[in-house]
């Protein structure tokens, strides 16, 4: 067998796994900046349509609002901060701590994207990574995107990882 099939049979297999859980289009970002998170959702559940969508908001991205997507409906759960953070000179408290998109129907042979803008703290730690557990529910069935990695652990050793955002050093 030919060896460049070989290695491009590996790269699909490689990357197949890894393209097959939700996870953010952008997957860095500094602290202290606005970030737009755009979540993709490649396939359903089971071969079920993925009819539902919640993400948790990690602490320190304040400031959440997503965006509508024609034919679901959008919630979002509000709660307090474990600490005060500031923005644009104010203090705040409390905020978005869940997005709830449901309703819709998006096929598993398709791929949609969901999509809400936050502001990152200024106080988070530069290097580390935040992880934002999503459920995906469809009919009759659900995906749980919720495992974070213990620390030394690597990533692709999940079978359902959390979608993770590096954050950069403040610009």
């Amino acid at each position: 067998m030919n060896k460049y099939l070989l290695s491009a049979g590996a790269l699909f297999v490689g990357t197949s796994a890894a393209l097959a859980h939700i996870s953010l289009e952008t997957q860095e970002a500094a602290v202290g900046s606005t970030y737009k998170a755009v979540l993709r959702v490649p396939h359903g559940c089971e071969g079920k349509p993925t009819t539902a969508l919640r993400v948790q908001i990690p602490e320190g991205v304040i400031s959440v609002k997503p965006m509508p997507k024609p034919g679901w409906t959008l919630q979002t759960k509000q709660g307090r901060y474990e600490k005060s953070y500031q923005l644009y000179g104010e203090a705040v408290t409390s905020g978005v701590k869940e997005v709830d998109w449901s309703g819709g129907s998006l096929p598993d042979e398709f791929y949609d994207e969901f999509v809400f803008r936050a502001s990152l703290a200024a106080d988070l730690p530069a290097g580390e990574t935040l992880y934002f557990p999503v459920v995906q529910e469809c009919e009759g069935a659900a995906e749980r995107w919720i495992e974070i990695p213990a620390a030394g652990q690597d990533e692709d050793a999940l079978e359902n990882p959390a979608p993770g955002l590096k954050l950069l050093p403040k610009k």
